[in-house]
């Protein structure tokens, strides 16, 4: 693997590690103002056109993989 693709990936597993975190620290609370513009962020990452720039995962179905791993439901 080269630098480039390391790079790549340690930035998508860095914004699920974020939304798992968001995830739990909203399922305690949801008044939680940061968790929950950590979690739109990592929503828009998920979103867009960068995340299929980094890798061939399909951004949706990671969210609904890891929002299944935390047990988190959408309100």
């Amino acid at each position: 693997m080269n630098g480039y693709q390391s790079l790549a990936n340690a930035i998508v597993e860095k914004a699920a590690e974020d939304y798992i975190k968001a995830l739990k620290a909203l399922k305690k609370g949801r008044n939680n103002c940061t968790a929950e513009c950590m979690k739109k962020d990592c929503e828009r990452f998920f979103k867009s056109q960068w995340i299929q720039v980094l890798t061939t995962i399909d951004g949706e179905w990671l969210m609904d993989t890891l929002k299944k791993e935390v047990g988190y439901h959408d309100c």
